[in-house]
């Protein structure tokens, strides 16, 4: 029995330090490392189960070549150099034919270790092919909304909230996707310190709170700009901080502010007057308040304006000027690492792209040339991009030569010509930074690969050998690129020996300055972007409503909420049986007097549609949520619902800012599931 060090790669803020227990080729055990503050001696209880992942009996063992139709998941076992002879040949010939942009590589975010994760889509930016806008299912638009406002910077140290003395999180599940943070707010709560939850959802983290606000969903900005009018008006504004750190405070003041009074605050929201002006006495009555900023409602069709809007207030009371308050959303942007070896080898500056949630879209539609061969890894579009409908599409084009690289036989996988057996984390060595703390830690393998399996950089690396690239980092182990990341590196991370972390424990890269950094042209908190005045944009922080909304919720009585599931956050949890059983089966959870209008009693099986398309689900009625939302937990595959993914139902219309998914921009109705299932179904 041995313990190694390892690092969680979930796409999880958290960024655990792990202790492996294993015996043999076997994992026993898995849990948090003590040594590591932020862990704290725990792995969440989905990660603590990860051994039964890297053990699975779902785990693809051997490559695969499709024999039957696509999605059918009819495969036959093939040897790597069949697979990889059949990749480089088809390859090779596409791009003799219409050049290196007819093959796009799609590679995101289930493994975070930097050189897994990077390094395909690194392999296809030396090929010149056509590059994955990645990312836009999720962060883009809440981080152009920040990057808008504070330039492409990190926040707050979360360690930092043990000095504050108001916090709030603003559309976060902090339970479900950042334990390790709710466990430092629960230690200031029990000090009495308040914690405020603004959020459509009831979830456990609001139940956690010593107060929580159900704001209608997509009025966050309105909210914010609420707040900002009850600080002028009362005085609580620091006018000195604002003078010397901000740009665009009184014309934004003026503008637009001063057109948000509690009441029309409140008719927007549909939280009450009183509500409205109570919070924004505890906000302005400390400097430190510590706002955690969720992405959720930034997937909105007015997502940027929600996060330029939230961003905004901890100006307004000089918070950003102090320990212990301030804003966190990415710590990432203040990690300046060098990443360009991995993620930019070589090849063109500028080539097509296209946009990870527009994958079906681009392949139906892309022309001169059409993409004709798709890789890949670390994500599942059939079951997470929006218009799961049109992306299945795509994927089934007999003319589109698909290869999957994953640990399972995803529901995109079932659509692929090639499947390649894919490690988990737990099977590789790697580098990691947080995106949700300030440590960094180099992990080793904890065990061999299972199976047949090959981890995304030793594809990469084979796939460029086979594809005539010459590129150092091709050739390189993890140990030889580890240094390569800090050269040239600044503030933080520029202190640091590369060395130190071949002990394989975490150490922290945290900025040391007292306050908020600001990246911006102007070197201040922009409240008014000139960049986005030139695009045509509101250059100021402002609510408005969206048309397509307003005509949507006209023809549709109720609004789509998904949110992570607790047990399967990712659908990379989905081959745990545990924590399937755990999460329990797929749901439409709809407040009472919605469920009663409908005729629908708990556990019916009902059919959640509109224009685009269905999903069945299972009833569960709760208050939890207010009338006129019809909440779903996860994204679950579609083999777990009665029928479908819940993001049939969500069109790819882009956001305002950073052109990302607008998720919670869906109306529907729900209904009792009438017809019988297909045994296909």
């Amino acid at each position: 029995m041995k313990t190694v060090r390892a690092t969680c790669a979930h796409d999880c803020p958290c960024m655990c330090s792990l202790l492996v227990q294993v015996d043999g080729d076997r994992i026993i055990k898995v849990s948090g490392d003590p040594e590591q503050p932020f862990t704290d001696g725990f792995a969440c209880a989905k990660v603590n189960r990860d051994a039964e992942i890297v053990h699975s009996p779902l785990r693809v063992k051997t490559p695969l070549r499709r024999t039957g139709p696509k999605g059918s998941g009819q495969f036959a076992p093939i040897t790597w150099d069949e697979a990889l002879a059949e990749i480089e040949t088809r390859w090779k010939a596409t791009i003799a034919k219409d050049g290196p942009l007819a093959l796009l590589g799609y590679s995101y975010s289930s493994h975070q270790g930097q050189m897994n994760r990077h390094m395909p889509n690194g392999f296809f930016h030396a090929l010149g092919a056509s590059r994955l806008t990645a990312g836009t299912v999720c962060d883009t638009c809440a981080d152009v909304g920040w990057e808008t406002t504070l330039g492409p910077v990190g926040c707050i140290d979360p360690d930092e909230v043990a000095l504050s003395e108001l916090i709030v999180i603003w559309g976060c599940d902090v339970k479900a996707v950042n334990v390790h943070l709710w466990q430092k707010l629960e230690q200031r709560q029990r000090k009495g310190v308040k914690i405020v939850v603004i959020d459509p959802h009831r979830n456990r983290t609001a139940q956690g709170a010593d107060w929580h606000l159900p704001i209608n969903i997509g009025t966050d900005a309105a909210l914010a700009i609420g707040i900002a009018h009850v600080l002028v008006r009362d005085g609580k504004c620091d006018e000195a901080y604002l003078a010397a750190k901000t740009l665009g405070f009184e014309q934004w003041k003026t503008d637009i502010v001063a057109n948000f009074p509690p009441q029309r605050v409140a008719d927007i929201t549909g939280l009450s007057v009183a509500d409205i002006e109570r919070l924004a006495a505890m906000y302005g009555a400390t400097k430190k308040s510590f706002l955690r900023i969720g992405w959720g409602m930034t997937r909105v069709a007015h997502g940027g304006q929600a996060m330029r809007a939230v961003a905004t207030l901890p100006a307004l009371t000089g918070a950003y000027g102090v320990r212990g308050g301030g804003a966190m959303s990415v710590t990432a942007g203040s990690l300046d690492f060098n990443f360009a070896p991995v993620r930019k080898p070589s090849g063109p500056a500028e080539t097509r792209q296209v946009n990870h949630s527009l994958l079906g879209e681009a392949l139906l539609t892309l022309q001169d040339p059409p993409i004709n061969a798709l890789f890949i890894a670390s994500n599942n579009p059939a079951v997470t991009n929006p218009d799961t409908k049109k992306v299945k599409q795509g994927l089934a084009r007999e003319d589109l030569f698909t290869v999957v690289h994953d640990p399972m036989l995803t529901d995109t996988a079932l659509y692929a010509d090639i499947v390649l057996p894919a490690t988990t984390y737990l099977e590789t060595s790697d580098f990691y930074r947080g995106y949700g703390t300030y440590y960094i830690q180099f992990a080793p393998a904890a065990v061999a690969p299972q199976g047949e399996a090959w981890s995304n950089m030793r594809l990469a690396q084979e796939l460029a050998r086979r594809m005539g690239l010459v590129d150092e980092i091709f050739k390189l182990t993890p140990e030889q690129i580890l240094p390569k990341f800090f050269e040239g590196a600044k503030g933080a991370v520029a202190k640091i020996d590369p060395k130190r972390l071949l002990d394989h424990r975490a150490i922290k890269a945290a900025p040391e300055a007292v306050g908020q950094e600001f990246r911006t042209k102007s070197g201040k908190l922009e409240i008014y972007s000139e960049d986005l005045a030139r695009q045509g944009l509101p250059p100021m922080p402002v609510w408005e409503a969206d048309a397509q909304e307003v005509q949507d919720a006209a023809k549709w009585p109720l609004r789509l909420l998904t949110t992570p599931g607790y047990f399967l956050s990712h659908t990379a949890f989905s081959a745990n049986e545990f924590l399937r059983k755990r999460e329990g089966e797929p749901v439409c959870v709809l407040h009472p007097n919605d469920a009663a209008k409908r005729g629908l009693r708990v556990g019916e099986l009902v059919r959640l549609f509109n224009d685009r398309g269905e999903v069945g689900l299972v009833l569960r009625v709760s208050d939890e949520i207010r009338e006129g939302v019809a909440l779903v937990p996860g994204q679950r595959p579609e083999a777990e619902a009665v029928h479908g993914t819940v993001n049939n139902l969500c069109s790819d219309r882009l956001s305002d800012l950073g052109a990302g998914a607008t998720y919670q921009s869906t109306f529907l109705d729900v209904e009792k599931w009438q017809r019988q299932l297909a045994a296909a179904e």
